[in-house]
């Protein structure tokens, strides 16, 4: 008879020793997630608590971190600048120029992708190779030829000179590309053997397969655009009604230069749309960058 082996049992020292280093690590990420958190949203934090504290209550806004917690609670410094400084204007400016570019960027990001993912043509990787290679170059070494095209053209001072420049981008195309090239080549040729033509294939299959990329990629344009400043304030120089927000929103340091609570109300009314837009559909932003990533 062959000897029964008996269960080998196996020492517990090293599981109880285990326990407390996975929780030291675990507790020290966590601590280090959460000091990051603080620096990111403590600036955010400061300025919305300035921007209500009741100016006439007393205090002082560098009395930290006493101007953390407002002595009164009030909205009226956000009323004060938006009669004042008349920001209606500014915001409908600045949700102009953001909706054409975020438009204008999705359709030519998609048109451009496609035949750079999907067809076989002499040069493919040459060209996408040098769109990609766009990406290093510092956007102030365009203004001069944009600034001088648009002179030509006759859109300087107007909000389509201001997206025209913008709205073929080479991040926009990369992202697309890697969505499109995602996408079952079988779907493709199963809609080309129905009859499907290209423009057919893009819009019906394409583009319905790849809405967390567009997603992704509209939001990133969205923050972008809304934040410009240097190349909006370039081009409308000349019409000073036209500027966005990020650009009308510095001469709040002029005309309230010893009101910080006004100037942080003016820059909350700058910080909050985007972010509750960005808070709103963070899913969708990252479940895009993953896919094309992936």
């Amino acid at each position: 008879m062959s000897a029964v082996t008996r269960p080998r049992v196996l020492p517990q020292v090293h599981t109880r020793r285990a326990v407390p280093r996975r929780a030291g690590r675990l507790v020290l990420r966590y601590a280090l997630l959460l000091l990051v958190l603080g620096f990111a949203v403590f600036p955010f934090l400061w300025t919305l608590a300035i921007a209500l504290t009741d100016k006439h209550a007393g205090g002082s806004i560098y009395d930290f971190p006493a101007s953390l917690f407002p002595r009164r609670v009030t909205l009226g410094n956000f009323v004060e600048v938006y009669n004042t400084f008349s920001l209606g204007k500014y915001i409908w400016n600045s949700v102009s120029i953001t909706a054409m570019t975020v438009v204008g960027t999705l359709v030519i990001s998609a048109l451009a992708a496609y035949p750079l993912a999907r067809f076989r043509f002499p040069g493919r990787q040459v060209i996408f190779g040098i769109i990609v290679a766009t990406l290093v170059l510092p956007g102030e070494t365009t203004f001069i030829v944009n600034t001088l095209t648009l002179k030509h053209l006759g859109l300087l001072g107007t909000h389509l000179g201001v997206v025209l420049p913008t709205v073929a981008g080479a991040f926009g195309i990369f992202l697309m590309r890697q969505a499109f090239m995602a996408v079952p080549h079988a779907l493709l040729e199963a809609a080309r053997l129905d009859g499907a033509g290209e423009f057919t294939v893009l819009t019906r299959i394409m583009l319905p397969l790849t809405r967390p990329s567009q997603a992704a990629l509209g939001i990133f344009t969205l923050v972008t655009s809304w934040n410009a400043y240097f190349w909006p304030m370039l081009v409308l120089s000349a019409t000073p009604d036209q500027m966005p927000l990020s650009v009308a929103v510095l001469k709040l340091k002029g005309q309230f230069n010893y009101d910080p609570f006004n100037i942080a109300a003016g820059a909350l009314f700058m910080m909050i749309p985007v972010l509750l837009v960005f808070l709103a559909a963070q899913r969708l932003f990252m479940r895009g960058l993953e896919g094309a990533v992936k």
